[in-house]
């Protein structure tokens, strides 16, 4: 288990008034008690039964990180200041960094129970002071309930919420699945593997597994799903856990509603007693909040975290408390999509903020023509936890629902389980909600939103080419902002680490040597033949897979610089030259975000820029089709016009493989 910066277990003495009515529904749930109702899976194998034999993240070697450093730069870079920066790391390699490089690997030699990026990763995310929403939160839109009568806000609200508890339970259980990445599945993923895996100790099971051709993920972040809370702290925030904790937190119009979800032995409560408190929530006829605390997880961090401290000194402590420990918190939106894309994009992702808490591991958002996203805070954990839990939860609710349309809410008394919470506030509370809301408004609406979508072309048509579906969506990128510039710039792709213990992520940086070659040949007048470019294209992607192996291998060279540097900002004195180097800062100056979660689950996703002049690119691949959302501050940046350029780069692109493909 990951250790988080605050891990607090309290009593919920404040839930006690429940209890009567609890067990009047834990006398029908015993019947469950250890039917398949309990559990969403129920593994052979341990679920943390690879974790403790996981190779450890490697430090990569400083003379190719430096190599990797460079190999990066030479794209952005004139021939005048390549030659200055090459000087510079040929410098920091032979001195300061030769002196880094040994204190790194020394800490890391102390610390085998976790990788070198582990803790540094947690401070950068805690101590950034910007807000979260936009920022870091992204947002993932499940695809649209395609049955009858089951797509609806209630229904699909009480099944997505009893297959959540339930892949909670089987975590905590450890009987979810381990999560193994199997080189082929037809070998690997068999009742053989499981039963050889199974017998052999945790300290060998990884290399057992590696025999069969798979490769365990690590699944330390998988506890910090639920009953998480990010807190805002003066100059760096902390995470909260409580996971004895029982309760739901629900928002609607800005209110707030706790109930129980499992009885006193720690059973998950009937459907049909869940339905019945969900229905009593959304039935509630109290008005939208006037002053809607959860705008204020909109604020920096900063500001928020002097809001909260007010707030808990007027007596809010317990209120605040029993947001933070709920299991996840679920937002029942009172709003239809109504198929607009435009509209989706922007309510999941930022929303007014009103019905929101932004701090918690996840929030759970469906409207009220039943479309469903969640929107997750990121210090905790990353892609590969989350998307886990989406996909295992959406398959599980829709194949195996416990809530039909004519499913009756049971007689369980919503009205003394359901609790709403009252905020105290005075007027400089208020205060704080109104300007946060404005202050939010106007962030939002200097935020653009667009997409493109390819309908007719997807990762059978790469692969039919020979050329790699993440390769060409990212040299589409390239060429698309090329073509709308004319000048390139850095670009990050976000890579898993998984593969290792308490792996987080590595930088995969797309603009290359290769792909500077093609932009500038495909987007001139008198371009090479299409054969010559076709060429140029599958170079481009023999380059982009051995830096996709690279980065998830953790030989990329975004982590370790970064971990030089900390070591070096913590042993005070002047910085080496390399971090002072403009070229430095201008390669961490990511104008071009990219970050995928392709799969048949997810509709979209989306995230804003990191930097005011960038563009974010959430990009997904399924097998008939592409798509990526672009997000965008104008006039810094015109996410229209790229778009233009980006469609008009992958017409581009598929035209020149098609007609050498023939």
């Amino acid at each position: 288990m990951r250790v988080l910066s605050c891990k607090i277990f309290f009593n919920q003495g404040n839930l006690k008034h429940v209890q009567p009515s609890v067990v009047v529904c834990q006398k029908r749930s015993r019947s469950n008690k250890d039917d398949d109702y309990q559990y969403l899976q129920r593994s052979k194998v341990p679920t943390l039964h690879f974790q403790a034999s996981l190779p450890r993240l490697p430090i990569p070697e400083l003379q190719k990180t430096c190599d990797r450093y460079l190999a990066a730069q030479r794209p952005l870079l004139s021939a005048q200041d390549y030659a200055k920066t090459e000087a510079i790391v040929s410098e920091f390699k032979k001195g300061e960094g030769f002196s880094l490089q040994k204190q790194l690997k020394d800490w890391d030699e102390k610390n085998k129970h976790t990788s070198y990026i582990s803790e540094l990763w947690f401070d950068k995310y805690l101590s950034d002071r910007v807000p979260l929403p936009i920022n870091y939160n992204p947002q993932i839109v499940f695809v649209n309930e395609k049955k009858p009568g089951y797509g609806t806000q209630l229904i699909r609200a009480t099944n997505m919420l009893i297959s959540s508890l339930r892949f909670m339970k089987s975590i905590r259980a450890e009987i979810l699945e381990p999560e193994v990445f199997h080189l082929n599945p037809k070998k690997s993923d068999t009742k053989l593997f499981r039963t050889v895996t199974r017998l052999l100790p945790s300290s060998l099971s990884w290399y057992g597994a590696y025999l069969f051709g798979a490769f365990p993920l690590d699944m330390s972040q998988y506890g910090s799903l639920f009953n998480t809370t990010r807190i805002p702290k003066i100059n760096k925030d902390s995470l909260f856990q409580n996971e004895y904790a029982k309760h739901m937190v629900v928002m609607k119009g800005g209110n707030f509603y706790v109930f129980d979800v499992f009885d006193k032995d720690g059973n998950i409560l009937q459907p049909a007693d869940l339905l019945a408190c969900l229905k009593y929530i959304l039935d509630d006829t109290t008005p939208p909040a006037e002053h809607p605390i959860g705008v204020l997880t909109t604020e920096n961090r900063n500001t928020w975290a002097k809001a909260r401290q007010h707030l808990e000194n007027i007596g809010n402590v317990d209120v605040l408390s029993l947001i933070d420990s709920g299991i996840f918190t679920l937002c029942f939106d009172d709003v239809e999509i109504a198929g607009d894309l435009y509209f989706l994009l922007r309510h999941f992702l930022h929303s007014d903020g009103q019905n929101r808490w932004f701090d918690k591991s996840f929030s759970m958002l469906i409207t009220k023509d039943g479309y469903a996203a969640l929107n997750f805070e990121h210090s905790w954990g990353d892609g590969v936890a989350i998307l886990r839990y989406f996909q295992d939860m959406l398959k599980d609710s829709s194949e195996n629902p416990r809530i039909h349309p004519d499913t009756k809410p049971s007689n369980c008394r919503p009205e003394s389980l359901v609790r709403k919470l009252e905020f105290k506030l005075d007027d400089k509370a208020k205060d704080y909600v109104s300007q946060g809301k404005k202050n939010y408004e106007a962030f939002c609406n200097s935020l653009h939103i667009t997409y493109i979508e390819i309908l007719n072309h997807g990762r059978k048509d790469c692969r039919n080419f020979k050329v790699s579906p993440d390769s060409l969506m990212q040299l589409a990128f390239q060429v698309a902002f090329h073509k709308q510039v004319g000048k390139f710039v850095a670009t990050y792709e976000s890579s898993s680490t998984a593969a290792f213990k308490h792996g987080r992520t590595e930088t995969l940086r797309p603009c290359t040597m290769a792909t500077k070659t093609f932009c500038e040949a495909v987007n001139r007048s008198n371009r090479p033949s299409n054969s010559e470019l076709a060429a140029m294209i599958k170079k481009c992607s023999e380059v982009h897979v051995t830096l996709t192996k690279e980065a998830a291998m953790g030989q990329g060279f975004d982590r370790h610089l970064f971990g030089l540097r900390r070591l070096a900002e913590q042993g005070g004195g002047k910085l080496p030259a390399i971090f002072q180097d403009p070229a430095y800062a201008a390669i961490n100056h990511n104008i071009l975000s990219t970050s995928t979660l392709s799969s048949p689950s997810v509709r979209a996703g989306g995230f804003g820029p990191v930097v005011k002049d960038g563009f974010g690119l959430a990009y997904s691949i399924w097998d008939e089709s592409l798509g990526a959302v672009v997000a965008s501050y104008p006039p810094a940046r015109d996410g229209p016009g790229y778009i233009d350029c980006l469609r008009a780069a992958f017409d581009d692109i598929f035209e020149i493989l098609k007609s050498s493909n023939t």
